[in-house]
């Protein structure tokens, strides 16, 4: 038997360094003053010293993927937005309790690394970063020859972020007579894909006999999606709402009693995180936006509204639980900073629970 290399088994280190030189620029351009070091260390550094004028600072970490949204990102061969998603999914989650994001780490796992996909990929994880004013401190990209397809990948990526145990926020702080503001989402998000696909696409979804008429759907163009493609609209990234809410904490600090991020589970499932056992959530289902995406893909699945507002956002990716006499100020802070916020409805007592009027 001849010499068998890594890169006969599946695995090409020569493309793997030339990824890692195409993403530096879009990674260093995250990076924050604290940041230690470069890319390509063994561990990424970020220096901790300002935390030293906290009270009490307590360090909070989320971690998520993007889903099987990413079955549609291979199928349009659109590979820049989804870093966004990543991040979003991990920085919106740590918001829940004040937390500002520090920084970000990725997991790229591959079938065969392919540097332009890595190179789109990250580009998008950069964006996310940069909206969440995050930086980029490391991340793996991992080929899985035999494991996975060639053109197959999953992302996952985790964020660590900081709050004063003073400043922060959650169910313990709510009370009866709060109001519930909610700030829009941009779509499905990152969560539901897995029926999206199952309604747009049949249900022969991961058949590869059935690549070319996905992609023909996917390309349709909708006069109520404002002439965008089906793809173009479910592909639109996740909203990240790390700048809008932490100046909303800064300068308005007893306004935000608690957060809920609105992922997979909807509403329903979500904003009960945010309720402590002995007061209600009272949603007015008439003062919500739903996405045309949406109601497309509602309509289409002929789904129940109960049942749609524990699946989907329904065109709401975070609400604020806010004191009373402080509604109008979040209200006019959130226009200034370019925000439609809508008023949801308000906190009663009750089970720890959502109900639904309208």
């Amino acid at each position: 038997m001849g010499e068998i290399t890594y890169s006969d088994a599946g695995v090409d280190i020569q493309e793997g360094s030339a990824a890692v030189n195409s993403i530096r620029a879009a990674v260093q351009s995250t990076y924050r003053r604290e940041v230690i070091g470069d890319i390509g260390g063994f561990g990424g550094m970020f220096s901790a010293a300002a935390f030293k004028d906290m009270s009490e600072p307590i360090m909070v970490s989320g971690t998520d993927g993007v889903g099987t949204k990413l079955q549609l990102a291979k199928l349009m061969d659109k590979h820049d937005t989804v870093g966004i998603d990543l991040v979003a999914m991990c920085v919106n989650d740590i918001l829940a309790v004040g937390a500002e994001p520090l920084f970000f780490l990725d997991y790229i796992a591959l079938g065969r690394l392919k540097k332009e996909h890595v190179e789109q990929v990250v580009r998008g994880i950069s964006e996310g970063c940069k909206q969440a004013n995050c930086s980029l401190i490391g991340g793996e990209m991992a080929e899985h020859p035999g494991v996975m397809p060639e053109d197959d990948y999953d992302l996952s990526g985790f964020t660590v972020g900081v709050v004063d145990k003073p400043l922060m926020i959650g169910p313990d702080k709510v009370l009866e007579g709060d109001v519930l503001i909610g700030l829009p989402s941009s779509g499905f998000h990152s969560n539901g894909y897995s029926l999206v696909r199952r309604v747009f696409l049949g249900e022969h979804v991961n058949d590869e006999a059935f690549v070319s008429e996905h992609k023909k759907i996917l390309e349709e163009k909708y006069e109520e999606l404002n002439g965008m493609s089906l793809g173009e609209a479910l592909l639109t990234p996740t909203r990240i709402y790390v700048k809008q809410v932490l100046s909303l904490l800064k300068d308005l600090p007893d306004a935000i009693h608690a957060l809920a991020h609105i992922t997979g589970g909807g509403i329903t499932e979500n904003l009960n995180r945010a309720l402590p056992p002995n007061l209600d959530a009272i949603v007015d289902r008439a003062n919500i936006s739903i996405p045309p995406v949406m109601q497309l893909c509602i309509n289409k699945a002929n789904l129940r509204q109960d049942e749609a507002f524990k699946t989907f956002n329904m065109g709401v990716g975070m609400v604020l639980v806010v004191a009373k006499d402080q509604q109008q100020a979040v209200v006019e802070a959130c226009e200034n900073m370019g925000e439609h916020a809508v008023l949801l409805g308000s906190v009663e007592p009750g089970t720890g629970v959502v109900r639904y009027v309208g």
